[in-house]
């Protein structure tokens, strides 16, 4: 028996009045439909459709991407030719970013095998600044969080073509190692010195964020994202990038922010500050300008006295310049705060010997010149040497004295020996 109907009671059903109910009569209809979920494109379907515009760009091949770097329809976006861009769909007409704006895009990228290496959906980053913001794409781009995500930095193929883009603009960009991963690739996935071939969506432009409008904790995170990118970059041995990023990244932790800190807070952006410092060092160091790295050690030093490695680094750079008595004052400061370094012991060592090593060598030099006359009392003199026989002989028994030879010995005085010429003047 069919049970009762959802629309109310069995009375209700039948009538007030027990008239045949009609469709629609006396009740109301609640339609109780499955839950359906519309289906967007899936992350297969976008592949398919990015592999059929590789194929009709025949650039998967026994060629790989050589070809395409001589081919018409596309445009060079560097001097050199290795970084160009073909527009596959038109933008919407709106502004392309200005310098500062951040930009929301869709990335695919292959190698020259067909071999996908990039697939994001949202990839967020200031063109030139070299921030990467991961946003999950199930979040609007007003209420995401901008959290960092860990990743390897976006290649210079995105930072130099995305702002050549118009809002829903969408191109390819081919690049050669230098505006891709480098000459060392990105392991495991991208291989040394690999051309790369990008299909990017401009998805968002707006303005880029504001460190000083920032509260503490977004600054924190924007520094520290910032700091990793350098590090990311000096790993790499492209120290001139890994400075612009711990700039970058002083620029997001220093001044006022839009709030106050807290005790905990202002500690954290302290330790990120010197962090920073002491990285821009490094890359100085590395760069061949030992100026400025003695510069950002001594900035390092204003924020924490006592960190050990601005101590040692600037320790070592004022030895470098010949200032051993401050070297020797820093060194063993550092020492005082890590008796156990091997570093530092390392390097007071030889900033002792390298000090007591003139003392040592002036101690140990030869004495040079002409040997002076001798005085009348020297034993080498002739007066002297004729004293000393008769001395001998005299000490002799009676019968050896008596002898001839030994009246002559007493009497005798050597000849004087006539002087050398002068030597005639330039010769050796």
């Amino acid at each position: 028996m069919p049970g009762p109907s959802p629309g109310g009671s069995p009375a209700r059903e039948a009538g007030a009045e027990g008239r045949p109910r009609g469709p629609g009569r006396g009740r109301r209809v609640r339609f109780r439909l499955p839950h359906t979920a519309i289906a967007l494109p899936s992350v297969r379907e976008e592949e398919r459709l990015f592999y059929r515009r590789l194929e009709a760009l025949a650039a998967p091949g026994p060629g790989g991407f050589a070809p395409l770097f001589a081919a018409d329809g596309w445009s060079d976006l560097t001097e050199d030719r290795l970084l160009r861009k073909r527009v596959v769909r038109d933008g919407q007409g709106g502004p392309r970013p200005r310098p500062g704006q951040e930009v929301s895009v869709k990335v695919l990228g292959a190698l020259e095998d067909g071999g996908l290496v990039e697939r994001d959906p949202r990839l967020t980053f200031v063109p030139g600044h070299g921030d990467v913001v991961q946003v999950s794409p199930g979040q609007g781009a007003v209420r995401a969080e901008r959290r960092p995500v860990p990743r390897p930095a976006s290649p210079a193929a995105l930072e130099l073509g995305v702002p050549t883009m118009q809002p829903g603009e969408v191109s390819f960009f081919l690049a050669a190692f230098p505006y891709g991963y480098g000459r060392p690739g990105r392991e495991p996935d991208v291989p040394p010195e690999a051309p790369l071939l990008f299909e990017v969506t401009l998805l968002e432009v707006r303005d880029g964020p504001d460190p000083q409008r920032l509260p503490p904790a977004a600054r924190l995170r924007l520094g520290a994202q910032r700091r990793e990118r350098g590090n990311f970059h000096f790993a790499r041995g492209d120290f001139a990038a890994a400075l612009r990023s711990y700039r970058l990244a002083l620029r997001a932790l220093d001044g006022p922010a839009a709030g106050e800190a807290g005790p905990q807070e202002e500690e954290e952006l302290r330790e990120q500050r010197v962090k920073c410092l002491n990285n821009c060092a490094a890359a100085e160091l590395k760069l061949q300008r030992a100026g400025e790295a003695l510069a950002a050690c001594e900035a390092a030093l204003r924020i924490s006295p006592d960190d050990g490695r601005a101590l040692l680094r600037r320790g070592q750079l004022l030895a470098q310049q010949g200032r051993d008595a401050e070297a020797a004052l820093v060194l063993r400061r550092a020492l005082e705060l890590d008796p156990a370094s091997k570093v530092i012991h390392a390097e007071l060592s030889r900033l002792v010997k390298r000090r007591s090593a003139p003392a040592r060598a002036a101690s140990q030099e030869p004495r040079h010149g002409p040997m002076p006359p001798p005085s009348p009392g020297c034993v080498g003199a002739p007066a002297d040497r004729a004293a000393r026989g008769r001395a001998v002989v005299g000490r002799c028994p009676s019968r050896a004295r008596s002898s001839p030879a030994a009246r002559a010995a007493l009497t005798a005085v050597p000849p004087r020996r006539a002087p050398a010429p002068p030597a005639a003047e330039g010769a050796a």
